[in-house]
């Protein structure tokens, strides 16, 4: 079949690219606006929206399958330098009260092309991590700001919410004030 030449193929008009134009923008706002409304709704003691982590070694690790554990859901990334500094306090504040059964879930921000750095510092935490795009937490809205943190509670709901916190990174005494109480409750 003979090919056409450019002059015998249809050009979009002006009016159908702005159409396209309009749709893109559109559809991304919606993606944007329903990632928000997700974050919006998001309530401290109604049920936490379910996340799963696939870790760096390919376990898939689920919050519905941690019921009775008290989860803290981090959001971070290697370029984040508070995230980097909050990063081994928790820790070992996970290592200290895994007994009790506190669970971290570190969900990195970093593309695949950065996954050697993820690599490298997650040997050091005591918290399964794995990369965020590989991963699903959608309930918790565009992950606009790092850290970000969400713990659940043993029931399964939400007992602290990154959104509404004016400072969400992890020290010491906020884990205590935060984290320290659910850990008291029986299992």
């Amino acid at each position: 079949m003979p090919s056409k030449s450019r002059s015998e193929v249809p050009q979009p008009t002006r009016r159908t690219l702005l159409r396209g134009t309009a749709a893109l923008a559109l559809f991304g706002w919606g993606a944007i606006r329903g990632s928000v409304a997700y974050a919006a709704s998001l309530r401290v003691g109604a049920p936490a929206p379910p996340a799963t982590l696939v870790t760096l070694d390919g376990q898939r690790i689920s919050t519905s399958d941690l019921r009775g554990q008290v989860v803290i859901l981090t959001f971070w990334a290697t370029w984040c330098v508070p995230c980097r500094k909050e990063l081994p306090v928790l820790s070992t504040y996970a290592r200290e009260h895994a007994a009790q059964g506190l669970v971290v879930l570190g969900f990195s921000l970093d593309e695949p092309d950065g996954l050697r750095e993820v690599r490298e510092l997650a040997k050091s935490y005591a918290f399964p991590v794995g990369l965020l795009v590989n991963s699903s937490a959608e309930g918790y809205g565009r992950i606009w700001r790092m850290p970000a943190n969400f713990t659940i509670d043993r029931e399964g709901r939400l007992a602290d919410n990154a959104w509404k916190d004016k400072q969400s990174s992890w020290n010491r005494e906020r884990l205590e004030r935060v984290v320290a109480p659910l850990l008291a409750t029986p299992r």
